[in-house]
């Protein structure tokens, strides 16, 4: 996987030199390639930005340096435009664009991009949430993130992403480690029990429950097994909200 990043702070993405998604760049499983558009300007005070036509608050970036920067890339790939407007990010979407072999991430900054560049030059516009950043670099290292620790290699042990939350489109119950006994409070002991199947079945009911308290939008399309269709009836009928 190749990600082409355009961004005018380059130096924000040094932190994926550290974790565990460090590891595929150090095994050439991904690979990071870093654009900056102030390199590609030619206006007379070196400006990436202006002030929006027909008035209004803060400076937009402008279609020059941004085609230019984009043009110039060897292998472009799939452009993707980090935006507010965007597409919502969900677990179905990284996997599908971990499919792509190489990926450019646009990162806007100031009130946003002219609408020329991203007319002519973007194939989908995604966000990381209804909020604001102060730039799309931080939501392009969400994607780098996400992606690359589902390629394999990158993780240690493959099987680490199996049981995360939204992988079976449901939440992750509680995990414990040592010590058994933590501020007054216990481990539970079915997980000191060695029986694999209760846990497994401790592990599927904290799941659900977990995911009806924080999550139950997540349920309407979720495919249940008839055991967890089961144990989340017993669970509503409960009221255990």
């Amino acid at each position: 996987m190749r990600f082409n990043v355009i961004t005018i702070f380059p130096e924000i993405f040094d932190s994926l030199k550290y974790g565990v998604i460090s590891n595929g760049f150090k095994k050439n499983i991904t690979s990071i390639n870093l654009f900056n558009p102030r390199e590609h300007v030619e206006t007379e005070y070196g400006s990436i930005d202006d002030s929006p036509y027909g008035g209004g608050e803060g400076m937009v970036m402008m279609p020059e340096p941004l085609s230019k920067t984009i043009e110039s890339i060897p292998n472009v790939g799939f452009r993707i435009l980090l935006s507010p407007q965007g597409k919502i990010i969900d677990n179905n979407l990284i996997k599908n664009l971990a499919k792509k072999s190489t990926l450019t991430l646009i990162c806007g900054r100031y009130e946003g991009i002219d609408e020329r560049f991203i007319d002519s030059y973007v194939d989908l516009e995604v966000s990381v949430g209804d909020y604001i950043l102060s730039g799309g670099e931080f939501g392009a290292l969400c994607i780098i993130d996400a992606i690359s620790r589902i390629i394999p290699g990158v993780l240690g042990n493959p099987d680490s992403i199996k049981n995360d939350s939204f992988e079976s489109k449901l939440l992750k119950g509680p995990i414990y480690t040592r010590p058994k006994k933590f501020h007054d409070k216990n481990v539970p002991e079915v997980l000191l029990s060695g029986n694999h199947k209760e846990i497994e079945d401790w592990r599927l009911y904290q799941s659900l429950k977990r995911t009806l308290q924080r999550r139950p939008d997540l349920l309407d399309d979720v495919k249940l097994s008839k055991k967890a269709k089961k144990v989340l009836e017993d669970l509503r009928s409960k009221l255990i909200l």
